[in-house]
C-alpha cells in the first residue's frame, strides 16, 4: 500500500487528505480493521516510537496510551501489586502477571485514566490475549502493534461494533535520516532525532548524593523516552516502571512541573484504602468511576459525597478523605523520578517536585542558574544528573 485516504485531516473542513511515502515505497502498515483517521496516525506513529525505544533500553515489553500526540503515560512490563491492579481496574484480569505486556498496557493505561478516555494504544511487542481483554474492557480509538494473536484480533475486531482501528507495523521499519513538514505553505526541514536515551545519558550526577540505584535509573529512562515523544514544554514523573504524570505543552516549565505533579499525586491517592474502598453504585460504568473518583479526591468532593447526591454514584456513603490526610498520605512518598525536556530555569521545579516525593532528577543542564537548581536538590538530599541533551517535540 503507497498510500492510505483519509476522511479528513485535524479538522473535517481539511480535505483532501491522505498519508503517503514520498520516496514512493510502500508504507510499513497494514491496517487491519477500521479507518483510522490523521490524528490517529500522528499518535500511531508517534506512540510506536515511544514503545519501540522503551523495548530496547530496558529490554522489557512496553505500552504507551497517547491522546492528542502526547502519551498520558509510558509503561514497562513489571507486574502490580494488588492494590495497583484494583486501582488501574485490573484486578480481575486473569492470567495479568504472566503477560508482561499486558502488565505495562495496565499501567499505562491506569495511570490518568481521565486523560486516557478514548486514547490511541501502542505495544512493542505482538499483542497477546491477556493484553486485548484489557483493552476490550476500555474506551479506545485504535492500536498499533507489530503483530497480533489470532484470538487477541478476534477480541479486539469486536470492539465500536466492529469498526476498532487496529494497524500492524513493521517493526523492521526506519525511516529516512531527513525529516520534512510544512507550516503555512513553508516546508521545514531537520534531522530525526535518532538521539539514543540509556543509562550512559545518567552519568553526570552533579548533585551531593551520587546514589543512584538501578531501579532509578529505569525509572528516568523511562521518563525521558516519554518526553522524548511528549508535545514541549514537558516534564514527567515516573516510578516502578511508568510514567505516572506526564506535563505537556505548557509555556512555562513550573506549570509543567505542577501538573505533572498534580496527576502524580492522583495516582498515588487513587491507591489509598479509602479509594480503593469506595463501593460504587451498580448502574455506574467504568469511565463514570474515572471521573468520580477525580472528584472525590478534589475540592469539589461534595458533587459526589454530599447530602442528595451520594446515592446516585455510591451503594455506600463514602468516608471522606480530606485535603489534610492527603497532604499527610503524600509527605510519605520518596523515590519517585523526574525527567524534564529542557533545564529547569528556577529552583521552584525542585521544591514543587519534592512534594510529590521526587528523589531522582534527570535534566538536561545548561541554565544561568544551574547552580540554584543543583542547591535545592542538596537541601532535599536528591540524586541530580545533567543529561546535556535537549528533548524538545512539536
Amino acid at each position: 500500500m503507497k498510500e492510505f485516504e483519509l476522511k479528513y485531516g485535524c479538522n473535517p473542513n481539511q480535505k483532501p487528505a491522505k498519508i503517503f511515502m514520498k520516496n514512493g515505497k510502500d508504507l510499513p502498515i497494514e491496517v487491519i480493521n477500521g479507518k483510522p483517521g490523521y490524528i490517529n496516525f500522528l499518535d500511531a506513529f508517534n506512540s510506536w516510537q515511544l514503545v519501540k525505544e522503551l523495548k530496547e533500553a530496558t529490554g522489557l515489553a512496553a505500552a504507551t496510551s497517547f491522546k492528542h500526540v502526547s502519551p498520558t503515560s509510558g509503561a514497562v512490563g513489571i507486574k502490580l501489586s494488588e492494590k495497583l491492579k484494583k486501582a488501574c481496574f485490573v484486578e480481575d484480569i486473569e492470567g495479568l502477571d504472566d503477560s508482561p505486556l499486558a502488565c505495562a498496557y495496565a499501567r499505562a493505561r491506569g495511570t490518568d485514566r481521565m486523560s486516557s478516555f478514548g486514547d490511541w494504544i501502542a505495544l512493542s511487542d505482538i499483542c497477546d490475549v491477556t493484553t486485548a481483554k484489557i483493552i476490550a474492557m476500555e474506551v479506545s480509538d485504535g492500536i498499533i502493534a507489530p503483530g497480533y494473536s489470532d484470538e487477541a484480533l478476534e477480541i479486539l475486531k469486536e470492539k465500536r461494533k466492529g469498526n476498532y482501528n487496529i494497524v500492524k507495523i513493521d517493526a523492521n521499519y526506519v525511516p529516512e535520516e531527513i525529516e520534512t513538514k510544512d507550516v503555512f505553505g513553508i516546508t521545514f526541514q531537520q534531522g530525526r532525532n535518532n538521539f539514543k536515551i540509556d543509562r550512559n545519558l545518567l552519568s553526570n550526577i552533579v548533585t551531593e548524593n551520587k546514589n543512584m540505584p538501578e531501579g532509578a535509573i529505569r525509572d528516568l529512562i523511562v521518563a525521558l523516552i516519554t518526553l522524548k515523544y511528549t508535545q514541549s514544554n514537558s516534564v514527567c514523573y515516573a516510578v516502578d516502571g511508568q510514567a505516572i504524570g506526564v506535563g505537556a505543552g505548557q509555556q512555562s516549565r513550573i506549570h509543567c512541573t505542577r501538573l505533572a505533579g498534580t496527576k502524580a499525586d492522583l495516582w498515588h491517592l487513587r491507591q489509598h484504602e479509602k479509594v480503593l474502598n469506595l463501593e460504587f453504585a451498580e448502574n455506574v460504568g467504568r469511565p463514570e468511576k474515572n471521573n468520580i473518583i477525580d472528584l472525590y479526591l478534589s475540592e469539589d468532593y461534595e458533587e459526589v459525597t454530599g447530602e442528595g447526591v451520594w446515592r446516585n454514584y455510591f451503594s455506600k456513603k463514602p468516608v471522606l478523605f480530606t485535603k489534610e490526610e492527603q497532604k499527610e498520605y503524600l509527605k510519605n512518598i520518596t523515590g519517585v523520578a523526574l525527567g524534564s525536556d529542557a533545564f529547569f530555569p528556577f529552583d521552584d521545579n525542585i521544591e514543587r517536585a519534592r512534594k510529590s516525593g521526587v528523589t531522582y532528577v534527570a535534566e538536561p543542564g545548561g541554565s544561568i542558574r544551574d547552580s540554584l537548581v543543583i542547591d535545592a536538590c542538596n537541601r532535599h538530599n536528591m540524586v541530580m544528573a545533567f543529561t546535556g541533551m535537549r528533548l524538545f517535540h512539536h
